[in-house]
């Protein structure tokens, strides 16, 4: 097993405590000069902005789509579950180097939920907002329309636990972890990117993989 965790890029400021009791706090040595935490086994670690989990039951959860479309919603999990899905088997790699390899995600393609709005003809770029209330992230509208970029419900076949950034989130596959967003709560149409919240701190907008980890990987 990959063991509890969640993905992104942290503050790291004290142990949480998550599901089971699986995590235990180390020091990262990483780019980021950040601690973090690391499940017994290895595997994903934790990371969180505002050092804890929000939560959103299947019943009360809702994903606002709005900005520069034709027609504003707000979709639940159920609408999400009645929409096609996609299943996409991704290594998932953190900007600061660790990598975990051939995760399963499942869910529904974000040109999908895009299509879904109508995109107005002005609009460039996407926004999402995590319902942490503090992370956002941004892509361009035709990153956000590849057939890698996932609003992920379910992972290694199972629904994406609230430890992993659940119920819903975003997988951006060709990308490091932090364009993920992990609780997805809003996406919104914009008519160019807005840096999101570790683009301000100075990480790339655009995050391929490869590009700061002398890799190589392709982003195609």
């Amino acid at each position: 097993m990959l063991g509890l965790g969640a993905l992104g890029v942290v503050t790291g400021r004290r142990l949480l405590d998550l599901e089971q009791g699986l995590l235990a706090p180390v020091q990262l040595r990483d780019p980021t000069g950040l601690s973090g935490l690391v499940p017994a086994g290895a595997g994903f670690r934790f990371y969180s902005v505002t050092g804890g989990q929000p939560e959103r039951t299947s019943a009360d959860y809702r994903l606002r789509v709005g900005g520069l479309v034709s027609r504003a919603a707000s979709l639940s999990l159920a609408d999400l579950h009645d929409m096609p899905q996609q299943t996409i088997v991704r290594d998932f790699q953190c900007v600061t180097g660790w990598r975990v390899p051939k995760v399963r995600w499942s869910g529904v393609l974000l040109s999908d939920v895009l299509d879904r709005v109508g995109v107005a003809p002005a609009a460039r770029a996407v926004r999402f907002s995590s319902f942490d209330g503090t992370y956002t992230e941004s892509l361009t509208l035709d990153q956000a329309r590849r057939r890698d970029v996932l609003v992920a419900t379910r992972m290694l076949d199972a629904p994406v636990t609230r430890a992993h950034g659940g119920p819903v989130r975003l997988f951006v596959a060709p990308m490091y972890g932090y364009k993920s967003c992990k609780w997805l709560g809003g996406i919104e149409l914009t008519k160019q990117v807005v840096p999101g919240y570790w683009e301000d701190l100075g990480y790339d907008v655009d995050a391929w993989v490869g590009r700061s980890n002398g890799r190589g990987d392709d982003p195609t």
